[in-house]
């Protein structure tokens, strides 16, 4: 038996659970298990000791199990396993709430390796339900450095720190690597980036590369060949989205009647003049439904700069288009929407757009279907039965229909789908933009539109498959947002210009962290304000005489519909809510909005917040109020405020946070190690320029079949389907 047939049928003898933990993980093949990269690489500096392990830090300690043992909470009889760390500097207790078993797995003499954040101070911190490595004895060759007062080598060796799934340790996985590296598996598999490429960059071969990545000399060997794997992944990824792009540029699109005169008219109709920057998307759009392959577009602008009625002008012109060969019945656009509450407020939109103009319009949510306009009173709009509103829009009957996921269901078929699109397309993914597209084996156009800040990177990556035009203009009349960030002592200030909006007879949001209160026993942590409780506190102790609601998640559909009517009516003054606001909530009298534990937004989450304060020609009001203040806190705090509109406020986000926090890494399929290389604008670039060339010579990869199998990897990570 070879080396490398001893590797897999040691796999293969894998116990069931430690199988499904490597699933969890990703891991099915060799090769899944050598792109597992570590998270990060430790050695005798990492590693910390006990003594010198400071209240509210995170920490990994070596030490030896004392004294485990079950006890019960005093004030609630809850179970906790507790157990004492001990090192040669000193000993520290450790706590698990609510977890007796943990209790049970250790014995007195155990050593182990502990990563936790320390509560407390001074005799009374310990660690608070830290993770614990039962088999990480600290290796032999760390021993004497590690617990030596005599000066560190300059070559002593890292030890790689991988993600873990529980019954597969970084330890075992350590382990399993090497192996691995022993069968020499790794110089077979065929390296995805070409070798004029890698010359061209002056890239590590992948064998080399995969060396480095899990047994690095130094951190800087590391952090070499992770650019090269950062490239290869952002690489992969454009040739999976220009391939995608490709495919979709050589079908027909519909042919839409573009009668310019005509939507001159319908846009002198709205109760506002368009922007130069909405006249510009318009007029792209409008040029792209005049080619005959189908537009792939995404529309990025601010909070507030006018997306929606982009979109409604161009969907008059599809909904005003007769079908090729046809002298009735017309085309008709799909609007996706991520949420019920975005999808209604849309729909109330259109039907105000479109009052004067004889285009019906449907919408539909996972709790209704509604048509516009009714047959008994036109102005109104009419709730019918899934069945009855399916058959609509299936004969055409329906030209614009909004809605939630609904619209992508297989029962929902369209008769001249001609114009798909998407609101909000970071919260759906590529699969759904892909799945509308391709719906019903039609090429529609397609029009992604965002309001969340993207960095130029991300956007050139994520999105390389699109044409972008930016909304970077706001309607004439709209005032910058007064942002200002409080500490606890001046909160009264925030409050004191809420009572002067409700004065004036605006409406105000209140927006927290959480729906409920924690338990305390279970989280030590710094406690943030819930929806459920801060409602109550507010109309005891501040806002007596204000009529105060609720908004949150875990609201059934019918309770957030009157809700927020009873906010939009203004019968509810102060909404107190989580970020479910963030998106689709429209009430242009509401001028100021506080937002509770601010530093556990992302900062492009805190601009869609502010955003729904700037909705009217009225001065408005955001307050940020921090529950701590360290340095991370004040910096990004000081970008919220500071940042003139969205897209600089991304470019700050990408810059202190790192991208895999600024829209969700895991959401898009993309590594940490890629995300972190959407700080490199050249890279970025690179690796785009070179996917578009190679698709070109060779659209189906044919001569470039380890970068077609890559690239396939890639489109399955990112859902293209």
């Amino acid at each position: 038996m070879s080396p490398e047939d001893a590797v897999e049928t040691h796999f293969t003898r894998l116990k069931s659970e430690q199988k499904r933990a490597l699933a969890k993980l990703g891991i099915r093949t060799i090769r899944d298990l050598l792109y597992h990269f570590p998270a990060r690489y430790e050695n005798a500096r990492s590693i910390g000791t006990i003594a010198n392990a400071a209240p509210g830090g995170e920490v990994t300690l070596y030490g030896t199990i004392r004294k485990p043992e079950i006890r019960k909470t005093w004030k609630s009889r809850r179970p906790v396993a507790e157990a004492w760390l001990e090192d040669v500097s000193g000993k520290i207790k450790m706590i698990w709430f609510s977890q007796p078993y943990i209790a049970k797995s250790l014995h007195e003499g155990m050593v182990v390796k502990v990563s936790g954040r320390i509560t407390g101070e001074g005799s009374k911190s310990y660690l608070a339900n830290p993770e614990i490595d039962r088999s990480a004895a600290v290796p032999a060759e760390m021993h004497d450095s590690l617990f030596s007062t005599g000066a560190l080598r300059e070559s002593e060796p890292l030890y790689p720190v991988y993600p873990e799934s529980q019954g597969i340790s970084s330890l075992w996985l350590h382990h399993a690597m090497k192996r691995v590296f022993k069968t020499r598996a790794h110089e077979r598999i065929p390296d995805p980036i070409p070798p004029d490429i890698l010359k061209r960059y002056g890239l590590p071969s992948l064998s080399a590369a995969l060396v480095f990545i899990h047994a690095p000399r130094q951190e800087r060997d590391a952090a070499a060949v992770k650019k090269r794997f950062a490239f290869e992944e952002i690489f992969a990824l454009q040739v999976a989205l220009q391939q995608r792009r490709h495919i979709l540029r050589e079908k027909h699109a519909p042919r839409i009647n573009v009668d310019r005169h005509a939507l001159a008219d319908f846009i002198t109709s709205f109760p506002f003049p368009i922007t130069s920057a909405q006249a510009h998307a318009i007029d792209a759009i409008v040029s792209d439904f005049e080619k005959t392959h189908p537009m792939l577009r995404l529309l990025e602008g601010d909070v507030g700069s006018g997306k929606t009625a982009v979109a409604a002008a161009t969907a008059y012109l599809v909904a005003t288009s007769l079908p090729e060969n046809r002298i009735a019945g017309t085309l008709q656009v799909a609007y996706l929407c991520p949420t019920e509450i975005l999808a209604k407020q849309h729909f109330s939109t259109f039907v105000s757009y479109f009052k004067d103009h004889p285009i019906p319009i449907g919408l539909v949510t996972g709790s209704e279907c509604r048509k516009f306009p009714s047959r008994v009173r036109y102005e109104e709009s009419a709730k019918l039965s899934k069945a009855a509103f399916k058959k609509m829009v299936a004969n055409g009957e329906i030209p614009i229909v909004i809605g939630t996921h609904a619209l992508i269901e297989k029962s929902l078929a369209f008769k001249h789908l001609s114009y798909a699109i998407i609101d909000e397309q970071h919260r759906f993914g590529t699969m759904h933009r892909q799945k509308l597209v391709t719906k019903d084996s039609l090429a529609p156009h397609l029009l992604s539109m965002t309001a969340t800040p993207i960095p130029r990177t991300l956007a050139l990556t994520i999105y390389s498959d699109l044409d972008l035009t930016l909304l970077d203009e706001m309607p004439s009349g709209r005032k910058p947002v007064i942002t200002d960030v409080l500490g606890p002592e001046k909160r009264e200030l925030a409050y004191a210009r809420v009572r002067e909006e409700l004065r004036k007879g605006h409406q105000a949001y209140v927006i927290c962290p959480r729906i409920d209160e924690p338990d305390p026993e279970k989280e030590l942590a710094l406690q943030a304000k819930s929806v459920k409780a801060e409602a109550a506190r507010l109309k005891k102790e501040v806002f007596p005489e204000a009529a105060i609601g609720i908004l949150h998640s875990r609201m059934r559909p019918a309770e957030k519909e009157e809700t927020m009517k009873r906010f939009e009516s203004g019968e509810t003054r102060i909404l107190v809510a989580t970020s479910v606001v963030e998106v689709g909530v429209n009430v242009l009298n509401a001028t100021v909005i506080l937002i509770e534990g601010a530093e556990r937004f992302g900062l492009a989450q805190l601009h869609q917040l502010r955003g729904r304060v700037i909705r009217s020609t009225h001065q408005a009001y955001c307050f940020a109020l921090p529950e701590s203040f360290g340095s991370a806190t004040q910096e990004r705090m000081k970008a919220f405020t500071a940042a003139k509109n969205g897209f600089e406020l991304a470019e700050y986000d990408l810059a202190l946070r790192g991208a895999g926090e600024l829209a969700g890494g895991k959401q898009w399929g993309v590594s940490d190690i890629a995300m972190e290389a959407l700080k490199n604008i050249k890279l970025v670039e690179a690796a785009r320029s070179e996917a578009a060339r190679i698709i070109k010579e060779d659209p189906a990869l044919e001569n470039h079949l380890s970068l077609a199998a890559r690239a396939n990897v890639a489109g399955r990570e990112m859902h293209l389907e």
